[in-house]
């Protein structure tokens, strides 16, 4: 087994154990503890069960999405870019009720050539990035226009921005950004490098620009759904 291998199952095996270590312990509390808790108390340890299953699943699909990512990825097909965005919007105003999010959605947008539910994949990762990072009151801004023969995307945030120095452990797989954020959210360092490897899988790119303590802002660039390309590329399958 390689070093990257061993630092790998390392990194999974750590962050599976702090969610599954809460899990027990107030699981225990409360077969041990139910008639002796009071009611708000309850409540308050179900919902601490509940987020940690939460992040539990989310690490391991994107584990998964990591060990698949040699496969690449599946037919790409015609794909309605705002309609995508429009989908997903009301999971992110559900979780995360303090924030506002903002579409800025280009009208007659052309279809993009894509797998659709790895563009969901995608988008979801990049807002809730901006959703998780950003403080209470702040607004996400989504926006979507055509540019040359690709459809450009932005994700906007008003959170606490990126140091300089960081930039280049963006897209690194396991890297947390250190800020005041970091130690109360939730995250296992995976989702930029998922996102960055998807989009470019694609024939797409990804980049950002950010200031510290204003924001930041994420620009992916699809490729616009060409039909004679895809006829080409049918045929050639």
């Amino acid at each position: 087994m390689t070093s990257i291998e061993d630092e790998f199952i390392s990194t999974v095996s750590h962050e599976l154990r702090t969610p599954l270590t809460s899990i027990r312990g107030f699981s225990q509390t409360l077969l041990t503890s139910w008639d002796k808790l009071k009611e708000e108390d309850k409540k308050k340890f179900i919902k601490i069960i509940e987020e940690q299953s939460n992040r539990l699943i989310h690490l391991v699909e994107n584990v998964l999405s990591v060990s698949k990512m040699n496969a690449g990825v599946d037919v790409l097909k015609k794909v309605d870019v705002n309609g995508v965005i429009k989908k997903i919007i009301p999971i992110f105003t559900e979780q995360y009720k303090t924030r506002t999010f903002s579409l800025e959605l280009s009208p007659n947008l052309p279809p993009s050539r894509l797998d659709e539910d790895k563009f969901e994949q995608i988008m979801t990762n990049l807002i809730d990035n901006a959703a998780k990072y950003s403080g209470d009151g702040k607004t996400v801004i989504i926006s979507t226009e055509p540019e040359a023969n690709m459809i450009l995307i932005k994700v906007k945030d008003e959170g606490v921005g990126i140091k300089k120095e960081d930039y280049g452990k963006l897209f690194k797989k396991f890297s947390r950004l250190e800020n005041h954020l970091t130690s109360t959210t939730q995250g296992n360092g995976l989702g930029l490098y998922i996102t960055k490897q998807l989009v470019e899988k694609m024939g797409g790119e990804i980049s950002f620009e950010s200031e510290e303590n204003i924001g930041t802002t994420f620009s992916v660039r699809v490729p616009i759904y060409n039909q004679e390309e895809a006829l080409r590329c049918s045929l050639v399958s």
